[in-house]
């Protein structure tokens, strides 16, 4: 007999990403194997993102061009899962009448046996009726890879917590994904390993606020099993101290930070650990204190100015990136000019710049007025970007010249022979090489820069 076939699309973050990889796993444990191909699909899944709106629509755009190949395949099981589904709940089968299961963020590892239970309902009473919805729970994802092939190439993704326990305005994560649990160390590790084992080099630890991992935890007591031999609760920098030991790891990359929870035991651990990429996503938001509380991220900039002075004192070399959001309720030109401030003062070298967009059931949606106009909106997003451009630029076009040891990670889509990887500061290189040298480090002369990448000849090929 023919083994099933599931297709799972993916929208939004790398988290999203590695749930996907997750369910994959389960189902191939059930005899499944994915196909990329919608019409040879027995079991299709979206998993959603409800961060921004457009993300949303595009959940739905998909789940109406199915509807018709549900009405030609009755068996054709539909299921949604993630965020989305977590938010809407059984708004779903109100406006997608043929969708079988709704999952949520915490929910979605039983999902095989939903569809196991699904299509029993159905061969008992018929097609019609048999709909199954599950998004309870707060507790954490059970993960078991063991009987699970990876298929995730060499580069790795590895939750080490799910949820948030901070109330940003803007955001909607606490509501669709929940309060923070974080994943034991040793599970951790053992993940880890499985993925190493099966060819896997380099890991991006995943978390909401990633730098917070640990704070939910007891703190521990004498024998406590999660002890580190220290006083104070288990931390990301014992995580990483952890990770390091792992034979065969070549980086360790983390997803996303947040300015309150940078500590000197971090900052230490990353000076410590040559694995840890010497990039680190630490959104700033805003430069205006008047906004960045009305966000209530929880640091001023002055704060944030003296996070950011910690991790450069232990780590010298270490890159920033930051996230920027233009056009926030009750943002005026003067808010707007901090930021762009901001963003030179801590010389960021990478930037990601979103227009503010209302999500519901987030307090900024519910108790603030959308008021800077859209025009304006477009204005500031293309100011913050061309000073994001021309600062990475300048920096960049003074890596010319000079020799940079490069991780290789794959070859390129866009050029024949271009080999593409990133220097131990996160900066994307692009060069002719041999496509043997992925996986491996390459010292690699710098010879042109733009604002996003730059690019050289390896110093083998000069030998």
């Amino acid at each position: 007999m023919e083994a099933p076939k599931l297709h799972v699309v993916t929208f939004g973050c790398q988290m999203n990403k590695y749930d996907s990889l997750l369910v994959e796993g389960r189902f191939a444990t059930k005899g499944y194997v994915t196909t990329d191909s919608l019409d040879e699909a027995d079991v299709v899944l979206f998993n959603t993102c409800s961060v921004r709106e457009h993300a949303e629509e595009r959940t739905w755009s998909w789940l109406g061009e199915l509807k018709r190949a549900k009405e030609t395949r009755p068996d054709l099981v539909i299921g949604v899962m993630g965020c989305m589904a977590q938010r809407v709940e059984e708004k779903v089968f109100k406006r997608a009448g043929h969708v079988d299961i709704v999952v949520g963020t915490r929910r979605f590892q039983h999902l095989p046996e939903m569809v196991e239970e699904l299509r029993a309902r159905r061969e008992e009473g018929g097609a019609k009726g048999a709909r199954l919805l599950d998004t309870g729970g707060d507790g954490g994802v059970e993960v078991d890879r063991q009987g699970e092939d990876w298929i995730g190439g060499n580069h790795g993704f590895l939750a080490v917590m799910r949820g948030c326990d901070l109330n940003c305005t803007y955001c909607i994560v606490p509501t669709t994904r929940g309060r923070v649990r974080s994943r034991g160390i040793a599970e951790l590790v053992r993940e880890a390993r499985w993925m190493v084992d099966q060819g896997v080099q380099v890991i991006t630890l995943l978390g909401q606020t990633v730098n917070s991992y640990g704070e939910d935890f007891p703190k521990p007591g004498p024998g406590d099993p999660m002890g580190t031999g220290r006083q104070g609760r288990v931390s990301l920098g014992d995580l990483l101290r952890s990770l390091q030991e792992i034979e065969g790891l070549k980086r360790i990359k983390l997803i996303t930070l947040h300015p309150s929870y940078v500590t000197p035991n971090f900052a230490q651990a990353v000076a410590d650990c040559d694995k840890v990429e010497r990039s680190l996503p630490l959104p700033m938001q805003s430069g205006s204190d008047r906004i960045l509380k009305a966000m209530k991220r929880g640091y001023t900039t002055a704060l944030y100015h003296e996070r950011v002075a910690m991790l450069r004192e232990a780590v010298p070399e270490i890159e920033l990136g930051s996230d920027w959001i233009v056009g926030f309720p009750g943002e005026t030109d003067e808010d707007f000019e901090q930021s762009v401030q901001g963003l030179r003062d801590v010389g960021f070298l990478t930037n990601y710049v979103f227009k503010y967009d209302p999500r519901p059931e987030t307090r900024s949606a519910d108790g603030m007025p959308d008021d800077v106009p859209e025009e304006v909106k477009k204005e500031r997003n293309q100011r913050l970007l061309r000073a994001s451009e021309e600062q990475a630029l300048a920096r960049l076009k003074a890596l010319i010249g000079a020799e940079v040891e490069v991780f290789v990670e794959e070859a390129s889509e866009r050029v024949e022979g271009d080999l593409v990887g990133r220097t131990r500061t996160g900066v994307s290189v692009h060069f002719t090489g041999d496509a043997s040298w992925i996986g491996r480090e390459v010292p690699v002369r710098v010879e042109r820069a733009t604002a996003y990448g730059i690019g050289g000849v390896p110093i083998e090929a000069e030998a």
